[in-house]
């Protein structure tokens, strides 16, 4: 329980996501934690079809207008005035603001209105820092400078998810370590996901994730392919959808022309993943660079064999000949090997998916997470407290 503030209220909490959709999956679960735990929980993003289930979990929502990959200085500009409006208007104490957009603009925004406790979290690398075309590296310098410029301040801390980023933006110059914390994710509801036989029927593989071009998609199609084309009994689905505000994303004309090939099945976005994974044999993320995948997180504590990449974020969850099969990115042959291992060997993927369990209880199970996370809002509010 956080200590009452001077005035003898408790503190404000504020989050601000670029989408709603990104909080409910990503972040719910800490938001009811530090509701549970005295705080008074906002959270600021655009409305979208799942804000109603925001606050049907019982948050308080906030629209606000945010667009998450504009690139129109006026209209970034607008957005931070916004942000600078809200934030005079709501006085939180402590603000978590998730992904580069909202940690550049909010951060900004938090200094003009004078929030005392900043909390910046970041998910992954992301587009820009992934890609290497002349856009991605000019947009790239100038989120470094202003990462620079924000996010060294004593009131400010960086959560990243894992040791890879940490480290290399120490080396850049970026971050001061003092005012970094390594938090592993979101975590997972180990609750909810949860072991199950495997089902009846094929090997079913699924891919769980926004359907990009850095998540691997095309290399799980042309794994798909290979394997069909050698006669393998195997179903593969893709469990998301097109996100058209982003550069990296795949079209829905692929996916469909991938469908009527035989290749794939779509699945959508579901909001009952534990069900996916229960009805599935076989987890796979062949992404290009993460954060900390929460796709893999439900895959290892639902006891499902995972295949996927050795980048960082990834590696974290799966370990290879642990609870993974790990391949190199951008490398559907060897990725088409690993899944056939998986899909023909049943006694290994029971061996990989019992382990991943394990893991996931140990490492990852949301409750730490959120511990983790309160107790970066408590070392700030004690920071603040202690200045004034």
């Amino acid at each position: 329980m956080p200590a009452p503030l001077r005035d003898g209220r408790r503190p404000r909490l504020l989050f601000l996501v670029a989408s709603d959709w990104y909080f409910l999956c990503h972040r719910l679960s800490l938001g009811l934690a530090a509701q549970a735990a005295g705080y008074d929980v906002t959270v600021v993003t655009p409305t979208g079809p799942y804000t109603t289930q925001i606050e049907a979990a019982g948050l308080r929502h906030v629209p606000v207008v945010m667009d998450r990959q504009g690139r129109n200085p006026l209209s970034d500009l607008n957005t931070t005035r916004r942000l600078v409006e809200l934030y005079r208007r709501e006085r939180p104490d402590v603000v978590h603001h998730v992904a580069i957009k909202p940690m550049i603009y909010g951060t900004v925004a938090a200094k003009a209105a004078r929030v005392p406790a900043i909390v910046n979290a970041m998910p992954g690398m992301g587009y820009v820092f992934l890609n290497k075309d002349p856009l991605s590296r000019a947009i790239r310098v100038m989120v470094e400078t202003a990462y620079k410029a924000l996010l060294t301040s004593p009131n400010t801390r960086t959560i990243l998810q894992n040791p890879d980023d940490l480290e290399k933006w120490i080396a850049w110059g970026v971050m001061r370590r003092d005012r970094v914390v390594l938090i592993r994710g979101a975590g997972v509801d180990t609750a909810r996901f949860a072991p199950a036989p495997e089902p009846e029927g094929p090997c079913f593989v699924v891919l769980p994730a926004r359907l990009l071009r850095d998540k691997g998609v095309r290399e799980f199609v042309e794994a798909a392919r290979a394997l069909r084309a050698e006669g393998l009994a195997a179903r593969f689905g893709l469990v998301g959808e097109p996100d058209p505000g982003n550069p990296a994303s795949i079209t829905s004309d692929e996916v469909a022309a991938w469908v009527r090939e035989g290749l794939v099945e779509t699945l959508g976005w579901r909001d009952d993943m534990e069900r996916v994974h229960r009805e599935s044999h076989v987890t796979c993320l062949p992404s290009y660079g993460e954060g900390l995948p929460k796709a893999l997180l439900e895959a290892a504590a639902s006891g499902r064999a995972i295949v996927s990449t050795d980048v960082p974020g990834c590696r974290e969850v799966a370990r290879h000949d642990e609870n993974a099969l790990l391949v190199p990115p951008r490398d559907a042959r060897a990725l088409t090997a690993a899944l056939r291992r998986v899909i023909v060997d049943k006694e290994l993927r029971l061996r990989l998916g019992a382990r991943g369990r394990e893991i996931a209880l140990a490492d990852f199970d949301q409750s730490h997470v959120a511990r983790a996370t309160l107790d970066v809002y408590a070392e700030l509010l004690a920071l603040v407290a202690a200045r004034r």
